[in-house]
């Protein structure tokens, strides 16, 4: 029996040299993020997502990685990491990791012995070309930083491909050999403990420019194909998030038939509601979710508000992405990056409201699929819009009102990012003891509703449907799995209003609030009318009996 823990967790994801360090040396380690399990639990997360944490030059947030079986020193020890595992277990926790097989950096050992000598067998593990090919300014994933996705290695006196930076050398999937590396990283991972990976840039992992020559497949999907049934094989119960943010008519090749990959982050869904949030109207996020192509059964979508990327727009048209742009983050010179995102965590978006702050979180625990956290969040974290591309919102996690937000006890000059110090979302009052001592502070809203959302597995299971209501700053959907239904009623304006519920598919006589703790009638023709405020969200069990 397929253990299908992924439909109704609640992942978290983290970066650990900026989430807490334990040795004073001014980066994040697994000591200290250990040291932080309990609140995490506390918080209701269920699964842990870590960013890279191994061997690294770091000039791309860890993304450029040396040594695909080792912790980064910085960060501490495989025990440390071990020991993290195991206590994360012991709480609860599942725990996932970044697989970023795509690329390598170029000071990664097997980059290295492939440009010294070209009979090395590593040299086949990258892309190569003799000449420049006429379409290497193609496909550059960092307009305005990126000039290239092929360079010239004096050393190799060839041109190697990458997608991303120059530092970055594409791996060369057609290579057997290479794959059989890339069982051989997961299978490492899962030995100590691991529950799955988070599929890094998975599109471009599985493209063959550059070696359609080599390619032994005329459909590169079935790479993902591969991957799955090692991973199946090694542990049946790990999943495979992908990072694909692709046409919809594409999402099938991902999920498959169910023998692929288990999850994909929604972006047609996340893109479409930041657009309703900044109209105030409902319609984008019904077209989004619509938009969206059925999945198989055991498939799942991953929700989020913010990553730790920017917040891409490319699925928007250009008219709406301007009207984001005019409403969440009108300095574009400051706030926009790569000609397609913006730059910034999503309170700072609305000056802070903590009307509208909840009103999006209440969205993304409701919508169907696995609400995602990124670190910070539970808090309303700021930004930092003085670092560079995207590092204003990786600062480190504010824990108290002491130096550096608890973070560290490092000198502030030695910290491996600046902890935000604004009048609005500086460390100093917002803070996660701060947030603990105020009943009515985000982080304890987010506990209720991260606790609420676990007991409303319809959200993650269900099938879904959108309820009319016939007012276009209302949106009104209802999950059902089993014999359990909910409904959702989200006011995307801030203006109040009294909308009219129409349930006549469900046969139950009352609706429970979930956040209020209160029972409500049906009408005799299955209605009952509802009042919002002006940003306001109701979650309901339909149900018959009253609560």
């Amino acid at each position: 029996m397929l253990d299908l823990w992924y439909k109704n967790a609640v992942l978290y994801c983290l970066d650990v040299e900026t989430y807490m360090d334990a040795n004073g040396d001014g980066v994040g380690d697994f000591e200290g993020l250990t040291q932080q399990l309990a609140y995490l639990e506390g918080l209701g997360v269920t699964c842990i997502w870590l960013m890279p944490f191994h061997p690294t030059p770091n000039r791309d947030n860890g993304y450029d990685i040396m040594d695909y079986y080792n912790v980064d020193p910085r960060l501490g020890s495989l025990g440390d990491f071990v020991e993290f595992t195991r206590q994360a277990g012991d709480r609860g926790m599942r725990v996932i990791i970044d697989l970023v097989v795509n690329h390598t950096s170029v000071q990664h050992p097997w980059f290295q012995a492939a440009c010294k000598d070209e009979q090395s067998k590593y040299r086949n593990f990258y892309v190569w070309s003799k000449e420049k090919p006429a379409d290497a300014e193609d496909g550059i994933i960092f307009p305005g930083i990126q000039k290239s996705t092929w360079t010239y290695s004096e050393e190799a006196g060839e041109y190697y491909f990458h997608r991303f930076y120059d530092h970055q050398a594409d791996l060369n999937i057609a290579n057997p050999a290479v794959r059989e590396e890339i069982y051989k990283i997961m299978g490492f991972w899962l030995q100590l403990g691991i529950s799955g990976f988070r599929i890094d840039a998975a599109p471009f992992l599985i493209e063959l420019k550059g070696i359609e020559a080599q390619a032994d497949v005329t459909d590169p999907y079935v790479y993902l194909n591969e991957i799955r049934d090692f991973l199946s094989w090694r542990r049946g119960d790990a999943i495979v998030l992908a990072e694909a943010n692709v046409a919809m008519d594409k999402v099938p090749d991902y999920f498959g038939d169910g023998d692929k990959m288990q999850m994909l982050f929604s972006f047609m869904v996340n893109q479409h509601a930041i657009l309703a949030l900044a109209q105030e109207t409902a319609a984008p996020l019904v077209d989004g979710l619509k938009a969206s192509p059925p999945i198989p059964a055991i498939g799942q979508w991953a929700n989020f508000i913010r990553n730790h990327d920017e917040l891409s727009l490319d699925k928007l048209s250009q008219e709406q992405r301007d009207e984001i742009i005019a409403k969440f983050a009108p300095d574009k010179e400051k706030t926009w990056i790569y000609d397609r995102g913006i730059r910034r965590r999503f309170p700072p978006m609305v000056n802070g409201d903590p009307r509208r702050i909840r009103l999006a979180y209440s969205l993304m625990m409701t919508l169907p699929g696995t609400p995602v956290l990124f670190y910070g969040e539970e808090i309303g974290m700021g930004d930092d819009l003085s670092l560079e591309e995207r590092n204003p919102f990786r600062t480190p996690m504010q824990w108290t009102g002491e130096p550096n937000g608890g973070f560290s006890k490092a000198p502030a000059d030695k910290l491996i990012r600046p902890v935000i110090d604004d009048e609005q979302f500086g460390y100093h009052h917002l803070n996660v003891i701060a947030q603990r001592r105020d009943p009515a502070s985000l982080l304890n809203w987010m506990e209720r509703a991260i606790r609420m959302r676990k007991e409303c597995p319809e959200f993650g299971w269900g099938d879904w449907q959108i309820i009319d209501t016939g007012e276009p700053t209302i949106f009104a959907h209802r999950c059902q799995w089993r014999d359990g239904v909910v409904v959702a009623v989200h006011n995307l304006s801030s203006k109040p209003c009294t909308v009219t519920l129409q349930l006549k598919d469900d046969d139950s006589k009352h609706l429970i609030e979930l956040l209020e703790d209160q029972s409500y009638d049906l009408l005799e023709d299955a209605s009952r009318e509802v009042h919002l405020e002006g940003y306001g969200y109701r979650w309901f069990r339909v149900s018959n009996q009253k609560v």
